[in-house]
């Protein structure tokens, strides 16, 4: 059973460096049976923070761990007063051209599947349909003590009756939808419990420090295994949820190739790595493979497309 931890990662000198060549993408594309693995760098364009890149939050940022979270009353206070209010920025974002992009060519016939590390829901509101998601999704909240899913829009709704006036500015927004307030903003921020069993409620997502779902591993196994070549879009890989599948399919012969303006942990198991933005890169070879890509026209984040 696999842990999600938090990694530091320096690239190796010795690292391929990045490119700007996008034909051996469209010759992956065009050839079909591609497994997308999307990491939080597909939803920078979205307005959502990355981790690592440039200006990433993990330099400022400590993502709430799965142990602090059910063992401390106040850890879950300050986690929902910054989730809370992250959410109603979180909860507004839109896919990008790059989420419609990969939307597009699963449309087409092109992918054989798709992987996100991402909880924003932003590949199934482009359209992507089957998605799975590694971490989960903050748009369910699940009771620790019953098992009982709710939507994340209804657990808003009772947050917002429980703390009337709550509205601190925050300094910064995170990947995980995490809102960087202090305690003195935090203050006596009321958390709710589950309506049906009164237990804990916790976001449907892979805390760091938590087990992704053996399940869940197990079926993305197979999707590597029956994959023709894996793409990795806007993934660092520094930690080994996403990096395992890189590994699986370089030892298995299957071609890998990286999205991601950075250097990555999986460079080396890859044939190349793009270095140019995501949205440019995948709508650039859709144009090239004669693929259209939708507008900007969207399905609402919230939960309710679900």
């Amino acid at each position: 059973m696999r842990m999600r931890p938090t990694l530091s990662w320096t690239p190796a000198e010795d690292l391929p460096p990045g490119t700007t060549d996008l034909e051996p993408l469209a010759d992956v594309l065009g050839t079909g049976g591609v497994l997308v693995l999307s990491g939080a760098g597909m939803s920078t364009e979205s307005g959502i923070p990355d981790y690592r890149g440039e200006g990433g939050s993990l330099s400022r940022h400590t993502p709430m761990t799965y142990q602090d979270f059910t063992a401390d009353v106040q850890a879950r206070r300050r986690y929902w007063a910054r989730s809370h209010l992250g959410w109603r920025t979180f909860g507004r974002a839109r896919p990008n051209a790059g989420h419609r992009a990969v939307a597009a060519f699963e449309r087409h016939g092109l992918l054989s599947g798709v992987i996100t590390q991402n909880v924003d829901g932003l590949h199934q509101a482009a359209g992507s349909t089957g998605a799975v998601e590694l971490h989960g999704s903050l748009a369910r909240v699940v009771c620790l003590s019953c098992g009982a899913f709710s939507p994340r829009h209804e657990l808003a709704r009772r947050l917002e009756e429980a703390n009337a006036g709550f509205a601190p500015v925050a300094a910064a927004m995170n990947p995980d939808g995490d809102a960087d307030l202090t305690d003195d903003q935090i203050g006596d921020f009321h958390v709710v419990p589950c309506t049906v069993c009164g237990g804990v409620l916790k976001p449907d997502v892979v805390f760091f420090g938590e087990a992704v779902p053996p399940s869940r591993v197990e079926l993305c196994r197979r999707l590597v295994r029956e994959a023709a070549s894996l793409l990795v879009l806007g993934s660092s890989l520094t930690v080994m949820s996403g990096l395992r599948f890189v590994r699986q399919a370089d030892e298995a012969g299957t071609p890998v190739l990286i999205v991601n303006r950075d250097p990555t942990r999986g460079d080396r198991h890859a044939l190349t790595r793009i270095a140019l933005p995501l949205g440019t890169a995948l709508t650039t070879v859709a144009g090239r493979l004669g693929v259209p890509v939708d507008d900007e026209t969207a399905r609402d984040v919230t939960g309710d497309h679900r």
